[in-house]
């Protein structure tokens, strides 16, 4: 999966080990994992069994996920040389997915790749983030400064999802 570079700072270290850096190709097993253990453990609480299993489906499309971080900015949060958050961020300032390992919930990884997507937004002159949150990413995305714009319900793989459309000024602290 050729990406191209993002020209922009590529790590930023955390007082409590954790490295923010710039995705790699070989980290593409450990997004997926990540991604698919959030769904099934986390989200899985907000949504019907066959909701989840249209959402991260198992096991998951690789080239469909290369088709799709091939478009964003995306970044990972590494603890121990292991992937434990990440987010895609794409040129426009469209927030595609944010993520976390939920055996490191509520730790301020989530917060932590945010603020490294807010920053890389600003750098590159996007002043406003957007994001299509699901119900179980709701609260998060409230909490570090977003609105909701819009009550949608929209079609994936046959199911039905209730999702947020939701907004933040990246100027705002």
């Amino acid at each position: 999966m050729e990406r191209p570079p993002t020209g922009w700072q590529s790590s930023d270290v955390h007082q409590n080990g954790w490295i923010i850096r710039e995705f790699e190709e070989e980290d593409l097993d450990s997004v997926m994992h990540v991604f698919q253990d959030a769904v099934h453990k986390v989200a899985a609480r907000d949504y019907i069994p066959e909701q989840v299993e249209a959402w991260a489906p198992d096991p998951p499309d690789q080239p469909y996920w290369c088709r799709r971080l091939a478009r964003c900015a995306v970044f990972v949060c590494e603890i121990a040389g292991g992937v434990r958050g990440f987010v895609a961020v794409e040129a426009t300032g469209h927030v595609d997915m944010l993520f976390v390992d939920p055996d490191h919930l509520r730790q301020g990884i989530g917060t932590a790749l945010m603020s490294h997507a807010r920053d890389w937004a600003l750098e590159r002159g996007v002043r406003r983030l957007t994001t299509d949150a699901s119900i179980t990413a709701r609260p998060f995305f409230e909490r570090v400064g977003f609105k909701v714009m819009e009550h949608r319900i929209v079609p994936l793989r046959g199911m039905m999802f209730r999702n947020f459309h939701m907004s933040m000024d990246c100027r705002d602290e």
